[in-house]
C-alpha cells in the first residue's frame, strides 16, 4: 500500500504538472483576452512535432529552446492576422475560429508526419532511473519534467506580480483604454500574450513528447481534460491552474491504481448484497479504476454547482 501511494503520488503530480503546463498558456491567453482557444492543444502537439523534427538534426537541448520560439511565433501570427480580426464580433466567432484551427493543424501535422507515431526518444544524457522507490526505478526524466513545469510556474507568477511588465498585462485585462492612453500598445501585447501562451503549450509538447506518445491525435487526447483544468481552477487565475491541475493530476492517477469495486469492498467486510444480474450488477462491479478516466468530470460538474466561478476563479465571465 505503502509503494502505491508514494509511486501514484509521484505520477499524479507529474501528471498535473504537465497539465498545468498547458493549462497556464490558456489561463494567460483567457485572463489577457477572454478568448477561450480551442486550439491551444494543437499548439500543444506542434511543440512537440517541431521538437521531435528539429531533435533529429541539432539534439533535444536545442528542440526544448526552438520549437517554442517557433509555435509562440506562430501563434502571435494567429493572433495578429486571424483573431483580431474575429475578435470584434463576439466570442461565438473567435470559438468558431479557434474550433477550425485546431482541424487545420491536425490535418497539416497528418500529412506531414502522418498519422503513426513518430521515434521521439529522451535524451540520453537524461535516460537513467534517478532514484529507486520499492524495487521500481523512476525515470530522471520525469523528475526532469517536473523540475521544468515548477520552474514555469514560479516564473510566470514572478513575472505577472512582480514585474513592469506583469503590471502592464493586468491592467489591460481591466483596463485596456487607460493602459493605451498611457502610451502601450495594447494590441502588441495582446499578441505577445496570445504567443507566449501557445509557447508555454508547445514547451509541454516539447517535454511531454518523449515521455508520452508523439501522434496526429495526441491534442485530442489531452484537449478535453485541459478545458476541465481551466474550468475547475477559475477562468484566468493562474493559482487556480496549478492547484486544479495538481487536483486532477493526483485524483486521476489514485483512481486508475485502484481496482476496486462496491462488490469487492462489501465482500472484504463480509457482505454479498451484490444484484443478481442485468444493468445493476454490472455497475456494482466497476471498479473505481474503470471510472477513473470520467472522475474529472464529475468534479468539474460538481464544482460548476457549488461554485461557478472555480476553486480560485476572480472573473464571473
Amino acid at each position: 500500500m505503502l509503494e502505491l501511494v508514494i509511486i501514484s503520488t509521484l505520477n499524479g503530480v507529474l501528471y498535473g504538472m504537465l497539465l498545468f503546463l498547458m493549462a497556464s498558456g490558456l489561463t494567460l491567453i483567457f485572463s489577457m483576452m477572454g478568448v477561450l482557444n480551442f486550439a491551444h492543444a494543437s499548439f500543444y502537439m506542434l511543440g512537440a512535432f517541431f521538437g521531435y523534427q528539429i531533435s533529429k538534426f541539432t539534439g533535444f537541448w536545442v528542440g526544448l529552446v526552438a520549437a517554442p520560439i517557433v509555435v509562440g511565433g506562430i501563434g502571435a501570427l494567429v493572433e495578429r492576422y486571424g483573431l483580431r480580426n474575429v475578435h470584434r464580433h463576439g466570442h461565438v466567432p473567435e470559438l468558431l475560429f479557434t474550433f477550425g484551427l485546431a482541424y487545420v493543424i491536425e490535418e497539416v501535422v497528418q500529412m506531414v508526419w502522418g498519422k503513426l507515431p513518430v521515434d521521439y526518444r529522451v535524451p540520453a544524457v537524461l535516460d537513467f532511473p534517478a532514484f529507486t522507490v520499492f524495487g521500481t526505478n523512476y525515470p530522471a526524466y520525469k523528475l526532469f519534467m517536473l523540475v521544468i513545469s515548477v520552474a514555469i510556474f514560479i516564473a510566470l507568477l514572478a513575472v505577472l506580480t512582480r514585474t513592469r511588465v506583469g503590471l502592464i498585462i493586468q491592467a489591460a485585462l481591466t483596463h485596456p483604454n487607460m493602459v493605451a492612453m498611457l502610451g502601450h500598445d495594447v494590441p502588441k501585447v495582446f499578441m505577445l500574450v496570445f504567443g507566449v501562451g501557445t509557447g508555454l503549450a508547445a514547451v509541454a509538447g516539447v517535454i511531454a513528447g518523449p515521455a508520452l506518445v508523439t501522434q496526429a491525435n495526441m491534442a485530442g487526447l489531452l484537449g478535453p481534460i485541459l478545458f476541465v483544468v481551466v474550468v475547475v481552477g477559475g477562468l484566468g487565475s493562474l493559482t487556480g491552474a496549478f492547484a486544479a491541475s495538481l487536483l486532477i493530476g493526483l485524483v486521476q492517477t489514485f483512481a486508475i491504481s485502484l481496482d476496486v469495486s462496491v462488490a469487492s469492498v462489501l465482500q472484504s467486510v463480509g457482505i454479498d448484497a451484490a444484484p443478481s444480474g442485468g444493468v445493476l450488477g454490472d455497475l456494482w462491479n466497476v471498479t473505481i479504476a474503470q471510472i477513473g478516466p470520467i472522475i474529472p468530470y464529475l468534479l468539474l460538474v460538481l464544482v460548476l454547482i457549488a461554485r461557478p466561478t472555480g476553486l480560485l476563479g476572480n472573473r464571473e465571465a
